[in-house]
């Protein structure tokens, strides 16, 4: 609701205030005195200011509501306050409970109505009349607590639909440009570490060569050795592997990292403590190696210090070199592009940290970097326990406050032994159903069992009372609750929402109907509204009241469920809709992605790898300066190859198709729009595969992946008796028979077999070996060479 509306529905109130009291006493003839005009009109007044504000304080708002109309319909007649104390109170509740969290709409629901029955007790004790008011006034304050938790709860999922949809189209624009940042940042690191590496090695022997000889043979080797390296982490860099199996823990590839500069002869000191998979280990390893490469670079031979202090608030990456002993040349200097700097900052940011660079006192250089520790900071907002502690004092005193004029003074007429009203038992009956329509997801059968349960006590609750008052209105009341459980159930029924925490339902499958629960809530109320009827006394045959409960029950519960299950169907074609949308911005941020991908990889390996190539040559050929030469002009070529990623962009009709190399692509957007997505990749998969399965395969994943749920999901790959099976597990979208149906298309079409089991979880198997259609069929080498 917009403020016009906030302000035009206490008027509304007013008006049906006013229409009931003085207006109807106006229009039999009876004018009401000036003095209980003047309080309805302050009290009118301060109820409408205080609505008009209820979206800032709602409990505030709630309670001054409560006790204007409470202390305005003491000196009023019967009437005055109806619509006030009823439907504005009521609007207020509803407020409350669509602004606020669920403990504290339990409080002020519980306080106001305790408060309430409590002080009509004290006014007219429990047997002083039948008590509807009460019971009336219970079912108007759920039915305004439920309304407005649903709509809080609708509100909710619609912010979190369209801020998922928000992020994914951000992702979309996104992702090309991260992989392109990601490449030039590995790119830089592979040119900076190796190749420059290689290039002070050759430039150092080649300056000793007539003292220390034997350092020429050292240095191409060790050129020999680091091109194979460099043909390894480039190939890498080009097809990211989407698991890290294979890598040893971060500690030891730090201290490899450092091993490597110390045969650099760079004096390297390093504390280095255990540090946890992910993305800090992998900053802090990017930050300590662009550290070392730049004291390598520039002041070869200096006094260097590695220290990584994994803590609890922070973690702490410092490289503090000293300054270059005198006398050093610095061979590579002149080799960078002037990149490093902003590398280290993106590494560190993207961490979640900050890093900073300067000199020191001493002539040299630090790198210090601050990452995240082991505790992270909540970003949550929590709620102080003083503040909770200050809500449960405030209902304790509300609902003691119509007590105290009976503790203080002693009553003359004691009704101790007078027996319970009607509307006090119908209060309790209908405050039990409320507890069990609260525990409707977690234990729905339980749930359904105590609401008909509860349904036959009614009757019972009439005679005990000696209900005096409309027959039929206690069985309708009752039917209420019942009839909003069977909604809720037909809604997530029909929506296909996930299982009930109780294990009712298996994880992942579809809720399946139980036909018996209608059916049983029929039975129940027609038997209580039979018996009400009948221990009142009618002429009418007991069939007759039979049949006529069993129909009015049979439309009740008849209506609930198709209400429910009419929900549940807009429900289910909103989520599919925006599950086609999402995965029309994942298709389309992969393929942006893969198209850059591959645009700089086609660059790659026409000039970085065929110069490196040649560089291993001229090592293993024992030409130190042309090894030399081959690796400054491998460096040359990197730098042109930077220069050359952030112009040009892919044409979209010629992007490519992509495969099952994507696959981190596909699991990197996913993540940024906060899914929780695992990607492993067995050994056991061929490197290669044909055209038509590698496509195939990447978007059956694509599908299980793209439309799966908010639950943590696993795709591993793995090759067995020549079949490649895909197995995904956290899949709940799999029950939906619109992505059944696309999985079964494409796998059969390569003669391969879907299977689902246990719940949440489909394997796909297809073959390995696809036979050529001949030489130009569409599986034809030519045809497969031309696709990709």
């Amino acid at each position: 609701m917009n403020r016009t509306d906030d302000r035009l529905l206490p008027v509304l109130l007013i008006c049906a205030q006013a229409v009931v009291w003085p207006g109807a006493p106006l229009v039999r003839g009876t004018v009401p005195p000036g003095s209980a005009l003047l309080v309805a009109a302050l009290v009118a007044v301060v109820v409408t200011a205080a609505l008009t504000l209820r979206r800032v304080r709602p409990v505030t708002v709630l309670v001054v509501v409560a006790a204007a109309c409470a202390l305005g319909a003491g000196p009023l007649p019967a009437g005055a306050m109806a619509v006030l104390g009823t439907a504005g109170v009521a609007l207020a509740l509803f407020t409350v409970a669509s602004e606020r969290d669920a403990l504290t709409v339990v409080l002020c629901a519980v306080a106001l109505a305790a408060w309430q029955v409590l002080r009509d007790i004290s006014l007219h004790g429990l047997s002083d009349r039948n008590g509807l008011d009460i019971v009336l006034t219970a079912v108007l304050y759920s039915t305004a607590c439920g309304t407005g938790l649903l709509l809080r709860r609708r509100s909710r999922a619609r912010r979190a639909a369209a801020h998922l949809l928000k992020r994914a189209e951000s992702e979309r624009h996104r992702l090309p440009a991260a992989e392109r940042h990601r490449m030039e940042r590995e790119l830089h690191d592979v040119s900076a570490h190796h190749l420059t590496a290689v290039v002070v090695t050759a430039g150092a022997a080649l300056g000793l060569r007539d003292r220390r000889p034997e350092l020429a043979r050292e240095a191409l080797e060790f050129a020999a050795e680091a091109g194979r390296e460099i043909t390894r982490a480039l190939g890498a860099v080009r097809a990211p592997a989407p698991s890290h199996e294979a890598q040893p823990p971060p500690k030891e590839r730090l201290l490899a990292l450092i091993a490597g500069f110390r045969r650099l002869d760079q004096q390297v000191s390093c504390e280095i403590d255990p540090l946890p998979d992910g993305a800090l280990a992998d900053a802090a390893y990017g930050i300590v190696r662009e550290a070392l490469t730049n004291v390598a670079r520039h002041a070869p031979g200096a006094r260097t210090s590695v220290r990584v202090r994994y803590g609890d608030p922070r973690t702490d990456v410092v490289v503090t070199s000293a300054a270059p002993p005198a006398g050093a040349v610095a061979h590579g200097a002149g080799l960078g592009g002037g990149r490093g700097q902003g590398f280290l900052r993106s590494r560190a940011r993207e961490a979640g940290g900050t890093v900073t660079t300067g000199p020191t006192a001493d002539g040299g250089w630090e790198v210090r970097a601050v990452l995240p520790g082991r505790t992270a900071v909540s970003t949550e907002p929590s709620v102080p326990r003083s503040y909770r502690l200050a809500q449960l004092t405030a209902a304790a005193g509300l609902v003691v406050q119509p007590l105290l004029p009976a503790l203080v003074i002693r009553a003359q007429d004691a009704s101790s032994g007078t027996p319970v009203s009607a509307g006090v038992l119908f209060a309790l009956l209908a405050a039990a159903q409320a507890v069990a329509l609260l525990w409707l997801r977690r234990a729905p059968r339980a749930a359904h069992g105590v609401l008909l349960g509860l349904a036959l006590l009614w009757p019972v609750a009439m005679a005990t009372g000696d209900y005096t008052g409309p027959v039929l209105l206690p069985p309708v009341l009752s039917l209420l609750a019942p009839c909003a459980a069977l909604a809720a159930d037909a809604a997530r029924t029909v929506a296909g929402e996930p299982p009930a925490a109780d294990g009712t339902h298996g994880e992942g499958r579809p809720r399946r109907a139980l036909p018996a629960l209608p059916v049983a809530a029929v039975a129940a109320h027609a038997a209580a509204a039979t018996a009400a009827v009948l221990n009142r006394g009618t002429t009418v045959p007991v069939w007759a009241v039979a049949v006529s409960a069993t129909a009015a029950a049979s439309l009740a519960v008849g209506v609930a469920c198709w209400g429910g299950a009419q929900h549940g169907r807009r429900e289910r074609a909103d989520r599919g809709t925006q599950n086609g949308l999402l995965a029309a911005l994942t298709e389309e941020a992969v393929r942006d992605a893969w198209a850059e991908r591959r645009r700089i990889a086609a660059g790659l390996e026409t000039t970085v790898l065929s110069r490196t190539a040649g560089m291993i040559a001229e090592a293993e050929a024992g030409r130190l300066d042309m090894t030399a030469e081959r690796a400054r002009e491998a460096l040359a070529a990197m730098r042109s190859l930077l220069d050359a990623v952030r112009m040009g962009e892919t044409e979209p009709e010629l992007r490519p198709q992509p495969t099952l190399q994507a696959l981190d692509l596909l699991a990197h957007h996913l993540q940024a729009t906060g899914r929780d997505i695992e990607i492993r990749r067995t050994r056991r998969v061929p490197e290669r595969l044909s055209t038509a399965l590698d496509l195939t395969a990447y978007h059956a994943a694509e599908t299980l992946l793209a439309t799966g749920g908010r639950e943590p999901t696993t795709l591993e790959l793995d090759a067995e008796d020549a079949m490649l099976t895909l197995t995904a597990t956290g899949v709940p979208c799999t029950a939906d028979p619109d992505v059944r149906e696309r999985l079964t298309t494409r796998v059969s079409a390569l003669g391969g077999t879907l299977t689902t089991g246990p719940p949440g979880t489909v394997r796909l198997r297809l073959p390995l070996a696809l036979a050529p259609d001949g030489p130009d069929g569409p599986f034809s080498p030519d045809n497969e060479e031309r696709e990709r």
